[in-house]
């Protein structure tokens, strides 16, 4: 990948669709997660046509879908189906992978052979939707392996669309996404590197101050347009989590065309734009040979 010749890094796109036509998402689920955004008519595009979407505006994107077969007994997209699909397009794409917790050492199996056989650089989590809270000691053995492996964690925090406005929600639990969960996993887990995403609304000061706190926790901006966020983000984004924040879009849900006009017109030091949009992401993933931290 050349690193150099990018515009950005967008560290938060979706595989919302398998090479066999099966969505990520039970529809109904799919369809509220799409109504909360004001994404009615927006269609699933395959990895193939991700890359080709990002190669036009010259951006990289990590990759990922969701495995939450134990809490919405819908089958997942495979990782590997993810990680080769990227592996086509290794100038644009970056395939993180997802294990529900729930598999325990099959899942700690997974993590390992994702990582040493696909080229699998980091892992995502939800916890609303996978139905566990991030402190949850069962948890624990697969954050231990992605520790070992060196990749980041990707956790979802706060809101969520998946579920707006179904009976009950769809069952899903937004505590679970409350992000000091997490600063236990980063106290427990001390060299695992950490991302909180998006703005963490309503918890958005509990995010910047475990992200301040925890030398290896860092936050990206994706699923809220920029005009949206909240002022204390913009203000740490612009000090002291300026090393530390990521552009990240929620393609297909919100597009980096939507998501960069309206970051443009936000006031974001002149210094600090490019860390956002590109530096930060490049040294966490070891896209450019220096230090993850």
């Amino acid at each position: 990948m050349d690193v150099g010749g990018l515009t950005a890094i967008d560290v938060h796109t979706h595989a919302e669709v398998g090479r066999d036509g099966r969505l990520s998402l039970d529809p109904e689920l799919m369809g509220a997660s799409a109504a909360y955004f004001g994404a009615q008519d927006h269609r699933q595009p395959t990895i193939d046509e991700t890359a080709r979407y990002y190669r036009d505006r010259r951006m990289a994107a990590v990759v990922f879908t969701v495995d939450a077969e134990h809490a919405t007994g819908h089958p997942r997209i495979a990782n590997e189906e993810v990680a080769e699909g990227c592996a086509a397009h290794p100038d644009v794409l970056i395939p993180f992978a997802s294990i529900d917790p729930h598999k325990g050492r099959a899942g700690v199996r997974e993590a390992r052979r994702l990582v040493t056989a696909h080229g699998v650089r980091g892992f995502k989590f939800h916890p609303s939707l996978q139905g566990f809270a991030p402190d949850d000691r069962m948890a624990y053995p697969l954050y231990e392996a992605i520790e070992e492996l060196g990749v980041p964690a990707l956790f979802h925090t706060g809101q969520t669309g998946i579920g707006a406005g179904v009976r009950g929600g769809g069952g899903i639990r937004l505590r679970y996404s409350h992000p000091m969960l997490v600063d236990d996993v980063a106290t427990d887990f001390p060299d695992l590197r950490i991302i909180l995403a998006h703005p963490s609304f309503p918890w958005q000061d509990e995010a910047l101050a475990v992200a301040t706190h925890k030398p290896l926790v860092h936050i990206d901006l994706s699923g809220w347009s920029p005009k949206y966020f909240p002022p204390q983000l913009v203000r740490y984004a612009n000090s002291l989590l300026q090393d530390k924040v990521l552009f990240g879009s929620d393609y297909p849900v919100l597009t980096p065309d939507r998501w960069l006009a309206d970051f443009a017109a936000l006031d974001i030091k002149p210094a600090v734009r490019p860390k956002i949009l590109k530096e930060n992401a490049a040294r966490l993933l070891g896209l450019t040979g220096q230090d993850r931290s």
